[in-house]
């Protein structure tokens, strides 16, 4: 049986991987994106009911961040849609040890819909495909809580997991907390980067203050930098997420991805070695 997928945030780090995975399976695949058609855009709810039209599950991915404000009204009136339009499968990405985000999981697990949670720990795409990726190409990474460690989790695991939950039953209602396998810090992340590269990354610790006032200087949106300083005070300096969960082996029946097997292929794509002037 094909489903009538909706792949909000399509062509983001895990949405795009979860479109390519659905398609390959030859379900029908709609990608929510302001640059579709119909366009879905967070800022313009009188859209939504076009873009959820015929779909019969849907996943969820909320930009920036489900921590930020207005996130959780804007969630409120998706769900509503959702259910005026018959859509009857929900799974959001969520962050683990968000507080902000949880009041978000509360509304999409009482609305009604099936709905599935998926919490994941920090990305390893984080430092190639986003905000980490540009020091690495210039060569000089400056950052703040550099012992404070996370089980750091790989895209192409939660998309794995997304699919499976979308696919079949059994899921409902639940939450699942999906990890790497073992704990890293900034400097360890760095240096393997720098080992596997073979290039010459300098490692710089920072305060926090310094962190988001060069966010500032830099012109970085000023939601972004709220956002980035959230993420370092609550959520990377939380002991619930320097905790390793084996929820992707139970789900998918394998061991996660470590981030030595990322580093291994993003290196091969040649990412790390396109060198930006500072």
């Amino acid at each position: 049986m094909k489903n009538n997928i909706l792949v909000l945030g399509g062509k983001g780090k895990t949405g795009s991987r979860i479109v390519t995975r659905l398609k390959n399976l030859g379900h029908h695949v709609r990608v929510g994106s302001r640059t579709e058609n119909p366009a879905f855009d967070w800022n313009k709810p009188a859209g939504w009911p076009a873009v959820l039209e015929g779909m019969d599950s849907m996943y969820i991915t909320y930009q920036p961040d489900l921590a930020v404000p207005g996130a959780k009204e804007a969630i409120a009136a998706l769900t509503k849609v959702a259910k005026e339009k018959g859509v009857q499968k929900l799974v959001l990405l969520s962050g683990k040890g968000e507080v902000e985000a949880e009041r978000c999981e509360q509304i999409v697990l009482n609305s009604g819909i099936e709905t599935t949670i998926v919490r994941a720990s920090w990305f390893n795409q984080n430092f190639s495909e986003s905000f980490f990726l540009p020091p690495i190409q210039q060569g000089v990474v400056a950052l703040p809580k550099t012992q404070l460690k996370a089980p750091y989790v790989d895209a192409n695991d939660i998309a794995d997991v997304v699919v499976k939950i979308l696919l079949n039953k059994g899921h409902e209602g639940k939450i699942y907390e999906l990890t790497g396998p073992r704990l890293l810090n900034f400097e360890e992340i760095i240096a393997e980067i720098a080992k596997a590269t073979g290039r010459n990354l300098q490692f710089i610790p920072i305060t926090l203050a310094e962190y988001v006032g060069a966010m500032k200087e830099e012109g970085v949106p000023e939601d972004v930098v709220w956002l980035m300083d959230y993420l370092f005070t609550e959520v990377l300096d939380n002991e619930a997420n320097q905790v390793v969960t084996n929820d992707i082996e139970k789900l998918l029946g394998r061991k996660p991805t470590d981030f030595l097997e990322y580093i291994a292929e993003t290196t091969v794509t040649g990412v790390w070695n396109q060198v930006v002037e500072v």
